[in-house]
């Protein structure tokens, strides 16, 4: 005899639905407010005379055990052993998603406020999307150049903005963080082409872990490992926020979201982002925020709710 819509049983099996859609909901909104404080935590370093290279060594070196746990986790889950080919675009990935696109906006948030960079950064779904239309020939409808031009209207008026203040400053930082987010846009389209053979959590720890690698690596090569050692205690506990609550919370709190509640409805969710880092940005930075600025969030936030929703009907 089936349930039919009054019963218990039905009734249990809805609350059940919408306690795992509330509780991905609320995964997506941490991972994005802590992955949002990342900039936050970087520019607080920045005033204790710390450099990007050793920031970024000391953050991955924080974050290097966890990935690890993760890739053993998700390795036992999973019989199948990845390929040589696989192992390198595995390799590829995390050079470009995890080290390259953060050593760069590192160096970028040397020259330009939190917010600013915040908003390049959310230009990246904005770059798969261009992407895609280079490497797989698609043409973009109206609503993908529309979101491309609110999109980039937005980042051009906060670019303004700031510009004004110190442009020289502006212009290095901006470009070196739209690198970055130019470089994770090519992780998030890579990715996309090899996530089903090897599994989320799978790609993520090891691409993850492989960055780690990189991140200490560079800093090694270049340093004495003693340097690491002598930076003043605040630099320390912000590298410990920073390689748990803004990277390991972030990757794990996100992918059981999207896991709950689909990456469109993520996507959503994301946007509280930026919206976070501004808040942080002034009440811990004393960073301005004018008119520009919240003009300038406010169409970031409408372009990237666009390609969203025309991702979402392309699908």
């Amino acid at each position: 005899m089936s349930a039919g819509p009054d019963s218990p049983l039905a009734a249990r099996a809805a609350t059940a639905s919408r306690r795992l859609a509330l509780s991905g909901l609320a995964l997506a909104a941490i991972g994005a407010v802590a992955a949002s404080g990342k900039a936050i935590i970087v520019k607080l370093a920045y005033r204790h005379g710390i450099d990007a290279m050793s920031l970024l060594a000391l953050r991955m070196l924080v974050a290097f055990p966890f990935f690890v746990a993760m890739g053993l986790w998700a390795a036992r889950r999973s019989s199948r052993t990845l390929s040589l080919r696989e192992w390198l675009q595995v390799a590829g990935l995390g050079f470009t998603g995890y080290y390259l696109s953060s050593y760069l906006d590192f160096l970028g948030l040397a020259y330009i406020s939190a917010t600013l960079e915040r908003l390049i950064l959310y230009l990246s779904p904005t770059l798969v999307m261009l992407i895609a239309l280079v490497v797989l020939g698609q043409r973009p409808s109206r609503q993908q150049l529309l979101a491309l031009a609110v999109s980039y209207g937005g980042v051009l008026l906060a670019f303004g903005h700031d510009i004004a203040f110190d442009g020289r400053r502006t212009l290095i930082g901006s470009a070196l963080v739209f690198a970055g987010a130019l470089s994770y846009a090519i992780y998030l389209f890579g990715s996309g082409q090899v996530v089903a053979r090897i599994g989320a959590l799978r790609l993520t720890a090891y691409a993850s872990g492989i960055a780690s690698v990189l991140c200490v690596g560079q800093y090694l090569l270049t340093r004495p490992a003693s340097g690491l050692l002598a930076f003043p205690a605040p630099v320390y506990w912000l590298s410990l926020l920073n390689g748990t609550l803004c990277t390991v919370l972030p990757v794990l709190a996100i992918m059981i979201g999207v896991k709950r509640i689909g990456p469109a409805l993520a996507a959503q969710v994301s946007m509280l982002g930026p919206v976070s880092t501004i808040v942080l940005s002034v009440w811990l930075l004393a960073e301005p925020m004018g008119l520009w600025q919240s003009a300038g969030t406010a169409l970031v936030l409408a372009g990237v709710l666009l390609v969203g929703r025309s991702a979402g009907r392309g699908r």
